[in-house]
């Protein structure tokens, strides 16, 4: 159940609940002095009676005034003939009465007034009040959705921007929701401070990436340039090793940095894709099998398209085991391999920086799939990963269809 209908429904129960506890009481106090009038009226005709009967030894035809009379009830027969006298309500010819008698003589002298009007009156009392509590619960509960639906339109605001937070999208903020000091609004503005304070970390981050990234690229370069004016020999070729993966590092943080700037908007164009496949795989290091099933025209910035490709491939000779296929399939792209697949990790949280996963995975910084992937996301590219049944890693890409009134070139 939702906030709006939890507070619409606790109001309904309550409003429910006070209008039934003010129609009971307003009922009970209703007859209450319905009954004490009645009562008050029949004992002073009751009096009136016993005293004319005194004097004169008859009754006064009023009030119904009568001796012995079958009719009174049986209880307040047996209490008048015990020499007390009393009244109750009771059944009479036209309806309820209100019956009051006392022993004078050896005899029952008893008076009965007709209660029948005010039942009638306690029950159009009874009605209106009906009416009312009615009135009043719907108008109470209208009133409450209303204000529950407007806290829940803000709550639910809060909640979309928070998730476009989540999503990555760092510059979105709720902005004011209501009253300075209200609830929802302090909740608004510590989502947004959050927020605020989250970009400002994450782009000291990339400042400090970039920075580094930066200050390491000029000794790097030096040191593959002295390398390569060592001997040859067996500790000439590991230090240059050594140093190529550095600059190769180097160069995929000053990437990821860019990348997270967004600092190089991607140049589309429609372009078919199986050639761009086809000159990625054959510019890889180690064999690669393209298969064409369909080819499709497709939006995307080539080279970005040839990074991504470049390292899903890399990443699949690097981890897994050949053969390394590419399969084109329409707009559809899926780079698989026959090695032990990607690891649990990875499958839920999606590629993470110096974070290669599974042992058996291999070696390496674990920023080959977050360029991949980070290349990806900026050409509107969805980036699949997941483990074929029969074994090994694959990485699906689907790359949007071909915008309109473009041709291809």
């Amino acid at each position: 159940m939702t906030l709006r209908r939890q507070i619409a429904a606790v109001i309904a129960l309550v409003s429910c609940l006070v209008a039934l506890t003010v129609a009971v009481l307003v009922h009970r106090a209703s007859v209450r002095q319905h009954t004490d009038q009645a009562r008050t009226s029949a004992e002073a005709a009751l009096d009136a009676a016993l005293t004319g009967y005194d004097r004169t030894g008859e009754l006064v035809g009023g009030w119904h005034a009568a001796l012995d009379d079958p009719a009174v009830p049986a209880d307040l027969r047996a209490l008048a003939e015990r020499g007390r006298q009393g009244s109750t309500l009771g059944p009479g010819p036209d309806g309820t009465a209100l019956w009051a008698a006392a022993r004078a003589d050896g005899h029952v002298v008893s008076v009965r007034i007709d209660f029948a009007g005010d039942e009638r009156a306690v029950a159009e009392l009874d009605r209106a009040v009906q009416i009312a509590a009615a009135l009043s619960v719907a108008v109470t509960v209208l009133a409450g959705v209303l204000a529950a639906d407007r806290i829940s339109a803000r709550l639910r605001t809060a909640a979309r921007t928070a998730r476009t937070i989540a999503g990555g999208d760092l510059d979105a903020r709720i902005g004011p929701l209501g009253r300075p000091r209200d609830e929802v609004a302090e909740l608004a503005a510590a989502v947004d401070s959050m927020a605020a304070a989250l970009r400002r970390r994450l782009e000291s981050e990339q400042r400090f990436t970039a920075d580094v990234a930066h200050e390491l690229r000029t000794p790097l370069t030096g040191l593959l340039t002295a390398s390569e004016l060592l001997p040859d020999g067996r500790p000439t070729e590991l230090v240059r090793d050594r140093v190529r993966a550095l600059r190769d590092l180097t160069e995929d943080l000053l990437e990821v940095s860019r990348l997270d700037a967004r600092a190089d908007p991607p140049d589309l164009a429609d372009l078919p894709l199986a050639p761009l496949v086809a000159r990625t795989a054959a510019a890889a290091a180690r064999p690669v099998a393209v298969d064409v099933t369909v080819d499709a025209v497709v939006t995307t910035d080539p080279r970005r398209l040839d990074r991504v490709l470049a390292n899903l491939v890399a990443n699949a000779h690097r981890h897994g085991l050949p053969p390394v296929a590419v399969r084109v399939d329409g707009p559809v792209v899926t780079v698989r391999d026959h090695g032990p697949g990607y690891p649990e990790g990875i499958l839920q949280d999606g590629p993470q920086r110096f974070r290669t996963g599974a042992r058996e995975r291999g070696r390496g910084h674990g920023l080959g799939l977050t360029i991949a992937q980070g290349h990806a996301e900026s050409l509107g590219i969805d980036l699949v990963l997941r483990n074929h049944p029969d074994g090994g890693a694959v990485a699906e890409l689907r790359l949007p269809e071909p915008r309109s009134g473009r041709p291809p070139r």
